[in-house]
């Protein structure tokens, strides 16, 4: 099997493929290595990571081979809407990376707002056509839309994508209605996520971290630090 065919065949509903997004070499080794069979990057910690911002802008298909490259799974990028290239030059940059996957966001970073569904349906189709196994990542709700705008677009999108990704909703009967409206659905991880064994009830195909996996580690970091310090000061 492929890469592309490899990641596509863990997408089953009701036991979800676990994306404890990475941001950079050593965080792709070590999601391999804790036995994970696909790495993720996300979007937002890479262009952090880079000093750059996550506006669609960044392109970091070089720093992306360097992640591939250095694990033997397949890896899925965010690639939030494409940095304005084509989709089949976006899909050929990925796949020249070493990509089997990709995220796409439908948020027009440079126009503002949403993108026109069909047309974002018809840049999903040409990506996968080209061998790329798509997420497509639905904003309504993210930016304060209703829960029927989020599912007309999901609708739209699931006819071109291989799983539908309606970012940051943690309502478990919104995910419930994602569900039954495209079959295959990546949810996030957050705080107020449903417990993992009850999304699995709920058909969740796809469950990722997105920056918190980043985030975490910054924390981690910073409190090991703290904690090196106040033992220092009271030793001393």
């Amino acid at each position: 099997m492929s890469a592309a065919e490899r990641l596509r065949a863990l997408h089953v509903p009701g036991d979800p493929l676990v994306l404890p997004n990475a941001w950079d070499v050593g965080s792709a080794r070590a999601v391999a290595a804790a036995g994970y069979p696909v790495v993720a990057t996300s979007s937002a910690a890479i262009a952090h990571t880079l000093g750059g911002a996550d506006d669609d802008t960044l392109a970091p298909f070089d720093f992306l081979a360097r992640m591939a490259a250095a694990v033997d799974v397949p890896v899925t990028a965010d690639v939030e809407g494409g940095y304005g290239l084509a989709p089949r030059e976006l899909a050929a940059r990925l796949l020249d990376a070493g990509i089997a996957g990709c995220n796409l966001e439908d948020t027009d970073r440079r126009a503002g707002g949403l993108k026109d569904p069909a047309q974002q349906a018809a840049y999903l189709a040409q990506v996968r056509e080209a061998g790329l196994v798509v997420n497509a990542r639905v904003d309504a709700q993210l930016r304060g839309g209703t829960l029927a705008e989020g599912l007309e677009r999901a609708r739209v999108y699931a006819q071109a994508a291989d799983c539908v990704y309606p970012i940051h909703v943690t309502s478990a009967d919104d995910l419930a209605a994602y569900v039954e409206a495209c079959g295959i659905v990546n949810a996030t991880a957050l705080p107020d996520s449903p417990p993992f064994a009850r999304l699995r009830e709920l058909g969740i195909a796809r469950v990722s971290f997105g920056g918190g996996t980043y985030k975490a580690a910054l924390t981690a970091a910073l409190d090991l630090a703290a904690r090196y310090v106040g033992d220092a000061a009271a030793a001393g």
